[in-house]
């Protein structure tokens, strides 16, 4: 969720990738659940004297069976008029607002544009519970947790770092794709959609030292991005952004490696020293996609150190980063 609002906050680019900790644009909210906590001591206030010990104490399967239960009922009285009703007023079901048919073509030709070597992954609607939190500095208030032990997908950049880390125990470097609606429990505000659809890489290698790892993947990406942008976008005054966060060696990396491949074309590199969304939850350096003259955020990325973490070695290095392809469309017609 991120360090911007889409790898894991947010519709779009800053909490794209995941939750940013600070608030980012897309991820919103209150990271530290301010606003649930008055509505849990609300709810246990209410409760028999013991309940909540004795609900803390059921097993995972026996709570889940009470949960269930308790659905079912509340399910048994649903009327089809409130059924109605949620539909038009829940922000958690109304369908998006943008064209399937626009969309498919869209992500179709970023499909053919991957480099031969990505591997694509088409991922479950749910994940394991903690998928994002167990990595990164998320709330799991920003979540939408199921009462089966798992999670929907709120960041496919997580769950593919999962995915690379079990594939990383049986072969050298992996770069895997996914597109995928997500769902994010915060509010944007307005009538800003809680789901919308990610285009997602996740790289993890080896570290060989000196920044060489982090700048090889960082060029990846950016020259992925690149030609994404200068294909569906060159109209749109596309822009890449990054941003160095006090790790030296990716600081020079970037000077001597990683600009210079950029120094030519439709889509600049921009340096964005001021950042400071994502310190904390990228390492090393962060990313933003946006179009419009930088107006439109409309991707988010960054060094991570999920497959580090996921596979008990410092020395795995991993860069995520993602696009909002509504974002990208709505950016397209203006």
């Amino acid at each position: 969720m991120d360090g911007g609002d889409l790898v894991g906050g947010g519709p779009t680019g800053g909490d794209l990738a995941g939750g940013d900790p600070t608030g980012g644009d897309l991820a919103g909210g209150d990271p530290t659940g301010g606003d649930l906590a008055g509505a849990e001591r609300r709810v246990w206030a209410a409760m028999p004297p013991g309940s909540r010990s004795a609900l803390s104490g059921l097993s995972s399967a026996d709570l889940r069976s009470l949960l269930l239960s308790v659905a079912r009922d509340r399910a048994a009285t649903a009327r089809p008029s409130e059924v109605v009703r949620r539909w038009r007023e829940d922000r958690f079901v109304r369908p998006a607002r943008a064209d399937p048919r626009v969309l498919a073509r869209v992500e179709a030709r970023m499909w053919q544009l991957l480099p031969a070597d990505v591997g694509g992954v088409e991922l479950s609607p749910v994940v394991p519970v903690g998928t994002c939190s167990a990595v990164a500095p998320v709330s799991q208030n920003r979540i939408v947790t199921t009462m089966r032990a798992s999670e929907v997908l709120s960041d496919p950049t997580n769950a593919l770092a999962v995915e690379a880390a079990l594939r990383r125990r049986r072969q050298g470097e992996v770069h895997l794709a996914a597109a995928h609606r997500v769902l994010r429990a915060q509010d944007f505000g307005g009538d800003a959609s809680a789901h919308f659809r990610l285009f997602a890489l996740v790289s993890s290698a080896r570290d060989t030292g000196s920044g060489d790892t982090q700048a090889r993947l960082l060029v990846r990406h950016l020259t992925y991005w690149r030609t994404v942008l200068a294909e569906l976008a060159p109209a749109a005054a596309p822009q890449l952004h990054v941003t160095t966060f006090d790790d030296e060696a990716v600081r020079e990396r970037l000077a001597d490696t990683v600009r210079p491949a950029f120094d030519a074309g439709v889509v600049p590199l921009v340096d964005e020293p001021e950042r400071s969304r994502g310190r904390g939850y990228y390492t090393g350096c962060a990313l933003r996609i946006t179009v419009l003259d930088g107006s439109l955020e409309i991707g988010d990325g960054g060094l991570t150190d999920w497959t580090a973490r996921l596979r008990g070695d410092a020395k795995e290095r991993c860069l995520v980063s993602c696009l909002a392809t509504e974002r990208l469309v709505d950016g397209i017609s203006r």
